[in-house]
């Protein structure tokens, strides 16, 4: 198990590194590292977009197709033959994208509890995408074809429910007729549809899944194939001869790796590793990892039904049922095996204000381990004792930089699961306290551990998500900074800076470092009675 925590830990310092590294030219909406799922969606949809096409104009039949592609590609290579190589291509790209995705998730941690049913349901995905790939160079049947259907004719003999050789069908000229290259076109086209199954119900206990990257990302990848099919066209191998074993051919090494793993050793010792690969994959859910967080609760009588949790929860972990106490209303209920304990659903909720004069703050849904009214306690506690001097506020992300290591006797840190947990009106509430500012740190786009802490926090602030930050908030007073993981430097640098914007006031915010200071109109009147220490925040 050691060597199991060592090795995830030196391959997510690798990842670290190139996502950081990547976001410098893409940024994080468009740094493909952070979007692996929606690339490789995008990529199957190229794949099945032109293999449509190919399939309509291509001949039927052993003979005929090959004569009809090799026109397709050479006659017609302006259309033909660009979609050929870009259902090559894209085919290849999936599958790089798909164990990319693999191991990423894996180097994270992200194969056990609420994300159990996802690592599963994407096991058997691997094997469909490389059975799809396969069976699509067999109905070219040049000689790559022949050799790809000998091996995997091969390592079929060898299982016991293969009650009689296939390899043999391919030893013979007259051993291939036209009802074989109709299997081919069954399998080909039938495999990718149970693909296309399965990925949904890999991703369907998810909400707000990208089933696409962003625009820019998808022009960058269609213009990165579109150039590779143009300096490198896809083209087939002679076509194939069974009186004769193909030799010098050139390899799919993205696809058809595991024919050369059969001529290097036997068919036992592949499916040795491919079923020992599945078993792995398999049983790493269970085993021993970090115990799971209290997962979130619901408190009926403080519950309107509102349904922001609902519609704000990463992985779906909250339906609506009726209200026991309230009939015509809806209750919201935590399903504790999706639940990621990540507290996104405190923040939306509207009974999450700290500006509710109660000496205890019960909200509708909270987490147990940092409840909402242990997190006013600990502002008014902490802006208590610095109740004469000047303060920063910081709510801090703890997947993010570490924000406790800040040495600056100005700056309280608030440590949060995530951002997204903090309700909106805390900002307000920190202000109107005696904070002279206040700083929250997030992942980077595209980088959040529970995939829409950043992106909920921004839109909350920026007034376009409920709850939001109200407009009467002076935005030069609340800056939000998304870091790397463990860039401790960053959010100094961004600390300071912040830091010098308040003393400058507004003028000074073009010295900022590349994060968004958030300004609106002021406009609306506020509520309470908290001392403000800023006349532009009405008491």
């Amino acid at each position: 198990m050691k060597f199991h925590a060592a090795l995830r830990a030196g391959v997510r310092s690798i990842f670290l590194r190139v996502e950081e590294a990547l976001d410098a030219p893409f940024g994080g909406a468009d740094n493909p590292l952070r979007h692996l799922g929606a690339i490789g969606l995008y990529l199957l949809w190229i794949v099945v977009g032109t293999g449509i096409y190919l399939y309509t104009v291509l001949d039927t039949g052993i003979a005929a197709v090959y004569r009809s592609i090799g026109q397709l590609s050479t006659d017609q290579w302006y259309l033909g033959g660009i979609l050929r190589s870009l259902h090559r291509y894209s085919a290849d790209g999936f599958v790089l994208v798909m164990m990319l995705h693999l191991v990423r998730e894996w180097c994270y941690g992200r194969y056990h509890g609420f994300r159990l049913y996802s690592w599963v349901t994407g096991v058997p995905l691997i094997w469909l995408a490389y059975m799809a790939g396969i069976g699509g160079y067999w109905i070219v049947w040049d000689q790559l074809a022949q050799l790809s259907a000998l091996s995997t004719a091969e390592l079929l003999d060898w299982l016991p429910v293969i009650s009689e050789p296939t390899a043999r069908n391919f030893l013979a000229p007259d051993s291939i007729s036209d009802r074989f290259f109709t299997m081919l076109v069954f399998l080909h086209l039938g495999v990718p549809l149970l693909l296309i199954l399965g990925l949904w119900a890999h991703v369907h206990r998810i909400s707000h899944v990208d089933y696409l990257p962003s625009r820019r990302a998808m022009l960058a990848t269609l213009a990165a194939l579109l150039v590779l099919a143009l300096i490198r066209p896809v083209a087939s191998h002679p076509p194939a001869n069974l009186a004769t074993v193909p030799r010098d051919v050139a390899l799919d090494w993205f696809i058809l790796f595991i024919h050369p793993l059969t001529d290097l050793g036997s068919p036992a010792i592949v499916w040795a590793l491919l079923f020992a690969a599945t078993i792995v994959l398999c049983a790493l859910p269970i085993l021993p990892h970090p115990a799971r967080d209290p997962v979130a609760v619901v408190t009926p009588a403080r519950c309107t039904g509102c349904d922001r949790c609902l519609a704000d929860c990463p992985y779906a972990a909250i339906t609506m049922t009726p209200h026991p106490l309230r009939p015509g209303s809806n209750l919201a209920v935590v399903d504790a095996d999706l639940c990621a304990a990540c507290g996104i659903c405190a923040g939306s909720c509207p009974s999450s204000t700290p500006f509710r004069r109660q000496p205890t703050l019960v909200t509708g849904i909270d987490m147990p381990q940092l409840p909402v009214n242990a997190l006013r306690e600990c502002l008014d506690r902490s802006l208590g004792e610095h109740r004469h001097e000047p303060t920063i506020v910081v709510f801090a992300c703890s997947r993010a930089a570490d924000a406790n290591a800040l040495a600056m006797p100005d700056a309280i840190v608030v440590p949060l699961p995530c951002t997204g947990m903090l309700p909106p009106s805390f900002v307000e509430y920190a202000l109107r306290t005696g904070a002279d500012g206040v700083l929250l740190t997030t992942c980077r786009a595209g980088g959040c551990a529970f995939r829409l802490g950043e992106r909920w926090t921004a839109e909350r602030l920026a007034g376009r998500r409920e709850p939001h930050l109200r407009r009467n908030v002076p935005r030069d007073l609340v800056a939000v900074v998304p870091l790397a993981v463990g860039d401790s430097a960053a959010l100094d640098a961004a600390l300071a800076s912040f830091r010098r914007n308040l003393q400058g006031g507004p003028a000074a915010s073009a010295s900022l470092p590349p994060y968004e200071v958030l300004r609106r109109p002021t406009a609306e009147p506020v509520f309470g009675s908290v001392r403000s220490p800023d006349p532009r925040i009405s008491a």
